[in-house]
């Protein structure tokens, strides 16, 4: 069972991209959606006829931030992680959005890199039902996780 604050930060995970997404897909400010998403009661991914509200809002913003500061060097990173020929551009927006969000939470080091890779293979799920998705996760987001490390193991 997954306790009130882990929950509370998957729903800020869930957020952060959701936020990304909506950014990238609309052009709104940091702020406009940061105040947007404060007000709205998003749905639960893992429940969709069921609101959810509790999150952290502190992490979710801590995600934003972090995003929004790191995006060229996030960008760069999983474009060296995934395949060649498939440069960020190209794949699903949603997908961008889910590695932004989870590279925010690596360059933030706020939890273990494997709680961040799983946590955003459990999100790929929702998005991406079949399953397919959640193995191109794991693999970027590990190959992200050693890329940042090499990074600051050279600094």
């Amino acid at each position: 069972m997954i306790s009130e604050k882990n929950m509370g930060r998957r729903m800020a995970r869930f957020r952060s991209l959701q936020a990304l997404f909506q950014m990238e897909a609309s052009g709104a400010s940091v702020d406009k959606v940061t105040a947007e998403f404060s007000s709205d009661k998003l749905l639960s991914y893992d429940s969709p006829d069921e609101e959810y509200a509790a999150y952290d809002s502190d992490y979710f913003k801590l995600l934003l931030d972090s995003a929004m500061r790191h995006q060229k060097q996030i960008d760069r990173l999983t474009n060296l992680a995934l395949k060649d020929g498939w440069p960020m551009q190209r794949i699903d927006p949603t997908l961008r959005a889910l590695f932004r969000s989870a590279g925010a939470e690596l360059m933030t080091r706020s939890v273990p890199p494997r709680v961040t890779i799983d946590e955003f293979v459990e999100i790929a799920k929702a998005f991406y039902p079949e399953g397919k998705a959640a193995g191109l996760v794991n693999g970027v987001l590990d190959r992200l996780v050693k890329e940042l490390s090499l990074s600051s193991a050279k600094t």
